[in-house]
């Protein structure tokens, strides 16, 4: 198996032009699925074949996949859940899906998940890293499109969910800022944390994709100028390993040379709170979420059952605190990012971790996803053995459009900038 991106970018401009068909996009993505994914397993099941050979929109007949927890019609979610193994087919697109059809892309199948977006894995490979997890939950959708079979693929995220497969296949994630879009049609875990997110091959894939969608400029089409940025390390959570800690400030002493302006994020002390207010949040509001789960629970597996009773059984009292600590920490973070554009730092400790029994841990992305800020995943950089490590960049609310802007900025200094 093999690990080769196919760039939207180049993708969206041979439609544009006429040097490639809808017609021949949808054959080379049956292709590629038929040559690579009885290795690999990323998808649950494909769409019929449109149609239409064409699409109205920017994205002019794009093949996107869609993690199965979010519904596309026509289609059986079935969450990657065993109590959801007779699901019939949705009534009706997600809210999420009917956006990305209107900029022109085309589900084409659902791609993996881990059960319910938790942490029982899938049985998908990781492409970039063979005999290593791809990550969850969005482990179909990051691996798809890490070997070449889509160029675009949709993922959500509650914990580390986007931002952890990427970094460890390889490719480019967004996810968006916590309401960015409604979640109609997802089957989430937690309303306060669910967040939509985006995977492609690269951050200036994803600007394009995102201009697609919302209509803004296409902030990866010109280089921008140097981002200031502050930079958080995770050292106080105690899992950053050195492959890691080495890349990053590499990547750093990379972007100075640059003309970045780059300083010591200073509230360390404030992560490691909301690192440990995330799992509370999230536990307190999936098992009133995922309630008729809760019930079946000796069907689920032992983590999912376990968060559950955990949710289940934390007080009121408890979860209002752990509110109050997100609370602080969002108009900390806004006052930071008055005088930065980004916060840069580790997308995941280290490479993806042998073996396709877990899925990593996700917990430099849990007190980022309890503020609800938007975070892209960027690609480029490796270890001494090729595995891939991505760093993720932490922008404002909303402030997507100017995020994917620094993320195609800083994509661009780093390719390359760990291969010796």
């Amino acid at each position: 198996m093999t690990s080769a991106p196919w760039s939207l970018r180049t993708l969206v401009e041979d439609l544009r032009t006429g040097r490639t068909t809808p017609a021949d996009v949808h054959t080379r993505f049956r292709e590629r699925v038929a040559a690579t994914d009885p290795a690999l397993r990323a998808w649950v099941e494909l769409a019929p074949p449109p149609p239409d050979a064409g699409a109205a929109g920017p994205l002019g007949g794009v093949p996107l996949g869609v993690k199965d927890i979010i519904d596309v019609a026509g289609l059986p979610t079935r969450c990657g859940a065993a109590v959801r193994a007779d699901a019939g087919p949705a009534p009706a697109d997600a809210a999420i899906v009917t956006a990305w059809r209107s900029a022109g892309a085309v589900p084409a199948g659902k791609t993996v998940t881990t059960e319910f977006a938790f942490f029982a894995p899938g049985p998908t490979a990781n492409p970039a890293a063979p005999g290593h997890t791809p990550g969850g939950s969005s482990s179909g959708s990051a691996a798809a499109v890490a070997a070449g079979q889509v160029p675009l693929a949709l993922g959500s995220q509650t914990a580390g969910s986007v931002t952890r497969p990427a970094s460890y296949c390889g490719v480019a994630s967004l996810v968006m800022s916590h309401g960015r879009y409604p979640v109609t049609g997802v089957t989430g875990l937690s309303p306060s944390l669910d967040s939509h997110g985006v995977l492609a091959a690269s951050a200036s894939d994803l600007a394009l994709a995102w201009a697609a969608l919302t209509g803004t400029h296409d902030a990866g089409a010109a280089l921008g100028r140097a981002p200031r940025v502050l930079v958080w390390t995770g050292a106080a959570l105690g899992v950053v390993e050195d492959a890691m800690s080495a890349a990053l400030e590499a990547a750093v002493d990379r972007l100075r040379a640059a003309g970045a302006r780059v300083d010591p994020f200073p509230e360390e002390r404030l992560v490691a709170e909301l690192t440990c207010a995330h799992p509370v949040v999230m536990a307190f509001e999936a098992a009133r979420e995922r309630a008729a789960e809760l019930a079946r629970a000796d069907e689920l597996s032992e983590p999912l059952a376990a968060l559950l009773r955990t949710g289940a059984a934390t007080s009121h009292a408890d979860y209002r605190a752990a509110c109050e600590v997100v609370d602080a920490g969002e108009r900390s973070l806004a006052a930071h990012l008055s005088s930065y554009d980004v916060v840069l730092g580790p997308a995941a400790p280290g490479p993806a971790p042998r073996g396709l029994a877990a899925t990593g841990d996700p917990v430099l992305s849990r007190a980022w996803q309890a503020l609800g800020l938007p975070t892209a995943a960027v690609p480029g950089l490796v270890d001494e053995a090729g595995l891939p490590l991505g760093v993720q960049l932490v922008g404002r609310r909303r402030g997507e459009t100017e995020l994917l802007g620094h993320a195609t900025w800083l994509e661009r200094h780093l390719t390359g900038a760990l291969r010796s």
